[in-house]
């Protein structure tokens, strides 16, 4: 991998590479963007098969919280860590708190938070090294845990797609089709159940289905049969990459919007659905609930204020929603477009602001 040339492919600013010989850690800390603000995004924890394997991830999911961050109205760049090990062999206090000194080093550039194989208890490791760090106990002023604010995102955001495809965004008797009944997906069911929506799930943890089938009066389905039932709305809630050649022919719903991660298999199943007329929430938009959560830490965590800002997902997914057919091009596409026309905007705004500085410096020395 070269990496500089990659790096200057999708323009990043900075790749940091942490060790630590004594506790172990071997990080990879991805900058992509910080025009809107400091770089946040979380600290994944993995087995990686080799050393390239994880400076791409690292930079992959940077990249990713640039277009999240800005998508969801956030001052927030976009960064991500990689930390090389067995997140249930390899954790020490010393390795996360060596991690917490390389991150107060970047002076408030990154900042961190939870993600796969971390947990809370390792980011207030973290914090007994730097205050550039969220996620962290309630104890210390924390919004805990982000699955319920999440979900409420995705019930928002749901009802936008749902008043495009159906002319109104009321949920009462829509039949919805649920992929994954985890903490978020449960939280999510019992919005749609308030409401009257009529549920269809699945999922590979017989107990969790056992769960929302008693708690929702939900049909349950094999995890294979719920990309062809009959329903108005599919929500992937579980695995990625669940939009593809397979499941598309199956799909008889007019709305997917769901709260899992990288939902299409490739970009090009988004041109298909949209060509099918599927009204599609990208999942980096609608899934925005938790990272908005604990931005709002940065400021002294409210959670009044937190779920406020998560309320507007509905108009984040209208504006997405605008600029697809607008421009003629699907959901999935908007989304970006969005996030770079802000991400834009900014930056053109400071770039005139420094050239004006610069013309009123120049003018004061020829004087």
């Amino acid at each position: 991998m070269e990496i500089f040339k990659y790096l200057e492919k999708y323009d990043y600013e900075q790749l940091v590479f942490c060790q630590d010989k004594q506790s172990g850690l071997k990080a990879i800390i991805a900058i992509h963007d910080t025009t809107l603000g400091p770089a946040l995004g979380g600290t994944r924890m993995w087995t990686y098969a080799s050393e390239e394997a994880a400076i791409e991830d690292a930079l992959r999911l940077a990249r990713g919280m640039t277009y999240k961050n800005a998508a969801a109205g956030l001052n927030l760049g976009g960064g991500k860590t990689v930390i090389i090990g067995d997140p249930r062999r390899d954790k020490s206090e010393a390795l996360f708190r060596a991690f917490g000194r390389y991150i107060q080093g970047l002076n408030g550039r990154y900042i961190t938070a939870e993600d796969v194989g971390t947990t809370v208890a390792d980011m207030d490791l973290i914090h007994e090294e730097t205050d550039f760090v969220t996620g962290i106990s309630p104890a210390f002023g924390s919004s805990g845990n982000p699955s319920p604010v999440t979900a409420f995102g995705v019930y928002r955001g749901m009802k936008a797609a749902a008043k495009e495809a159906f002319g109104t965004d009321s949920l009462e008797g829509r039949v919805v089709a649920v992929q994954g009944v985890g903490n978020v997906a449960y939280t999510l069911c019992e919005y749609l159940h308030k409401e009257g929506a009529r549920l269809i799930v699945t999922d590979i943890n017989k107990e969790a289905v056992k769960r929302a089938v008693e708690a929702f009066s939900a049909h349950a389905v094999d995890p294979d049969d719920i990309y062809g039932v009959d329903c108005d709305i599919y929500a992937p809630c579980a695995l990625g990459a669940t939009i593809n050649d397979d499941t598309i022919p199956k799909f008889k719903a007019k709305v997917i919007a769901g709260s899992a991660n990288n939902q299409l298999k490739d970009t090009r199943h988004g041109d298909i659905i949209h060509e099918m007329g599927i009204v599609y929430a990208p999942d980096y938009v609608i899934n925005a609930g938790g990272v908005i959560n604990v931005a709002d830490e940065l400021y002294g965590y409210n959670q009044e204020r937190a779920m406020k800002k998560v309320e507007q997902l509905y108009t984040t997914i209208e504006k997405v929603i605008e600029i697809s057919k607008r421009d003629g091009i699907p959901t999935y596409v908007a989304a970006d477009r969005m996030a770079e026309e802000r991400i834009e905007r900014i930056r053109n705004s400071r770039s005139q602001f420094l050239q004006n500085d610069h013309h009123i410096l120049s003018h004061r020395i020829s004087r």
